[in-house]
């Protein structure tokens, strides 16, 4: 598949302006990149579990959705869409439904990596033609900037408060990617927000057009939660990237490969610097904290070489 930006970037949008989304979120561009790989003649259904991206998009009678919408409870987005396509398949079996449907599930990280894990991995095991798409903010945003486990080691939030009996977030982050991609399904992408949107197009066209189950995650970093300035969204996105922090991959067919590898590797400061919610760790006397998040970025970074092949 070619990418073409100004094609692209020229098809109608299927998540409208006028939504409550903070200026400087990454969710609601992720959310538009995704919806952008649909081809026009595509129809889909949408289920977005509880978090910032429904209450902000969904205001009844009101919605920012051109698509069919279904909300759910944070724990069941996968259950419910997983099952509108189970039921659409039925229906199409029968020669009821002529059209041609697409499933897309969408939730942050603390309704897909931890409330909602139990029915993504159902859905996921099970193989229905789905797309479940993470906006991993790094928190639950929306009840209040908590910890969850997508949070990073050491991030300041209000259950892990920095202070003079804590640092932060003591545990490192789950790698939900590397479950998905255990559970052998067609199709894992890790993207973020960079540059012309080329890789998190790539991906989301890959995830929605192949058969069966795909699980994309995407960072969508968080201005209100990680405390930075709206306009250093896509500066920050680029820096996890660059940093190695959030590397870019795919999963295909159980073939590992790396989308992007940086010519040379930032320290981690770089991806943190800009944000509020790390600033205790560039304190001197807190060197110890940041090498360890340092240490543990790297022996990430060079497991996921090993995995895709690459030199170390």
């Amino acid at each position: 598949m070619a990418y073409k930006f100004k094609q692209v970037m020229q098809k109608p949008e299927r998540l409208m302006g006028g939504h409550r989304m903070c200026a400087g979120c990454g969710a609601p561009v992720a959310v538009r990149a995704v919806l952008r790989a649909l081809d026009e003649d595509d129809k889909a259904v949408i289920g977005c579990a509880t978090g910032c991206l429904e209450v902000s998009t969904f205001m009844y009678p009101y919605t920012a959705w051109m698509d069919s919408f279904i909300h759910n409870a944070f724990e069941n987005a996968a259950a419910t869409v997983s099952g509108s396509e189970a039921a659409y398949v039925a229906l199409k079996r029968r020669g009821k439904i002529d059209e041609n449907y697409k499933f897309i599930a969408f939730g942050g990280d603390g309704g897909t990596y931890d409330i909602g894990f139990q029915s993504l991995s159902g859905a996921m095991e099970r193989g229905h033609d789905m797309v479940y798409v993470c906006y991993d903010n790094g928190a639950y945003m929306n009840t209040g900037i908590q910890r969850s486990s997508a949070t990073p080691m050491y991030a300041d939030t209000t259950t892990t408060p920095v202070g003079s009996e804590s640092e932060g977030k003591p545990q490192t982050r789950k790698d939900l990617s590397e479950v998905m991609a255990a559970h052998n399904i067609p199709y894992v992408g890790q993207t973020t927000l960079l540059g012309n949107f080329k890789d998190i197009h790539e991906k989301s066209y890959k995830a929605i057009h192949k058969k069966g189950a795909a699980f994309l995650n995407i960072l969508a970093p968080c201005p209100r939660g990680w405390r930075y300035a709206p306009e250093d969204l896509m500066h920050i996105c680029k820096m996890a990237v660059e940093t190695c922090y959030w590397p870019i991959y795919e999963v295909e067919d159980g073939v590992w490969k790396l989308s992007y590898k940086p010519r040379k590797k930032l320290p981690i400061e770089e991806f943190i610097k800009a944000q509020g919610r790390f600033k205790h760790l560039l304190k001197p006397e807190n060197k110890k904290y940041l090498d360890e998040f340092q240490a543990e970025v790297d022996r990430r970074w060079e497991d996921l070489l090993r995995r895709c092949g690459e030199e170390v």
